[in-house]
């Protein structure tokens, strides 16, 4: 299925404080260099916010990660969980039609959601409350039909009891999720056939209703504020690295006589300080790196030994005017976005493989993994 950004786009997007504070604290998971692994984590907040996920939205958590824009962008079209255009200010319904809830009685769900709420699939209603859309298993094929609400599971429903589930939430309330017909979970309707004697549980629900009853209202979205952020994992770093301070002892002092004088007087003469390095020419304001209008002493080091990098971008990469290792090696974010940009066929190629990282290893004179095997021929 073709999944394309919603033609009505808002200017901008930001994340409330509170949602901000824990977006942070999710990044703080990964390793240096690796935010990027917080992507879903952020979309999915992004969409909690919102409601949908929105481009400035895709494009903001690219920036907050370090990821090119198009890298983001294939994450949230690739999964089907983030929505691409707006849904029901109250509710989106998601209707599982997959062999189990289809048998069993899917289709009519549809119906309903085609008639109380929009003809077609992602479609608002009139009051722009609702939207619904069919989904593939939700696996709780024992429950079919059933419907994902929000947060929560719909299960052993009939078009009768989702039309008044509809109702219900459109007056304000939150029906109680989980099976619609009794039963406590997912056992014999007419009763357990096994561990019949277990011990009667002292709530009516199972312990997922329960905790959706205790959220108070499964169809919420989150701002950021339902409790405090933790970061346990951050806790179990600093505990680590106050107990090596504490295992670690300071080198015994040295028993043996003072030095000579001519010994001390050389010990006293200050160490002359490293040169400062020469501070980094200020990026472009439309971030365009350094470019060349030729190879230096006429010759440009191979960049197909940069994994990623052909015969054909090698030829486009000299058209911009890049011949060097050391070129690459010292582009910035802005920069690497701008080469990015003006890679025709090509975009995303320089942050997708990482060029800028093996671009330091080679212009240094040493290898890496792929320049071993460009030397030996026949990579490409």
């Amino acid at each position: 299925m073709l999944r394309r950004l919603y033609h009505d786009q808002p200017e901008s997007f930001a994340f409330t404080p509170a949602n901000l504070e824990w977006a942070k604290a999710q990044i703080t998971k990964y390793p240096e260099g690796r935010q990027a692994s917080a992507v879903i984590a952020l979309l999915w907040r992004a969409q909690e916010q919102e409601g949908w996920l929105t481009r400035p939205a895709i494009e903001y958590v690219a920036d907050m990660l370090g990821m090119a824009h198009i890298r983001a962008l294939e994450v949230a079209t690739f999964y089907f969980m983030f929505q691409l255009q707006p849904v029901g200010s109250v509710a989106h319904i998601q209707v599982c039609g997959t062999t189990s809830c289809m048998i069993c009685g899917a289709e009519d769900l549809i119906g309903v959601c085609r008639e109380k709420i929009a003809p077609e699939p992602h479609q608002l209603s009139a009051d722009g409350k609702f939207s619904w859309e069919e989904v593939e298993c939700l696996g709780a094929c024992a429950n079919a039909p059933m419907a994902q609400i929000g947060k929560d599971y719909y299960e052993d429903l009939t078009a009768e009891r989702l039309a008044e589930i509809i109702d219900e939430l459109a007056a304000g309330k939150v029906p109680v999720p989980g099976p619609q017909n009794g039963r406590y979970a997912a056992e014999p309707l007419s009763g357990p056939t096994s561990l019949a004697q277990h011990e009667k549980p002292a709530s009516p629900h199972n312990a997922s209703v329960e905790r959706a009853l205790a959220l108070g209202d499964t169809v919420k979205r989150i701002d950021g504020t339902e409790a405090p952020v933790l970061t346990p994992w951050l806790d179990a770093r600093k505990a680590g690295r106050a107990a090596q301070k504490k295992v670690a002892k300071p080198a015994a002092k040295s028993a043996s006589k003072p030095a000579s004088r001519p010994a001390a007087k050389a010990a006293a003469k200050p160490v002359a300080k490293p040169a400062k390095k020469p501070a980094r020419k200020p990026v472009a304001p439309d971030g365009r790196p350094e470019l060349l209008q030729k190879p230096r002493g006429g010759k440009a080091d191979d960049l197909k030994q940069i994994k990623g990098v052909g015969p054909k971008l090698e030829a486009l990469l000299h058209k911009l005017g890049v011949f060097h290792f050391d070129q690459i090696a010292s582009w910035r974010k802005k920069e690497v976005e701008w080469v990015d940009e003006h890679l025709e066929g090509f975009r995303g190629r320089v942050s997708r493989d990482e060029w800028v990282k093996q671009a330091k290893v080679l212009a240094r004179g040493g290898e890496t993994e792929f320049s071993k095997k460009v030397k030996k021929g026949g990579v490409y």
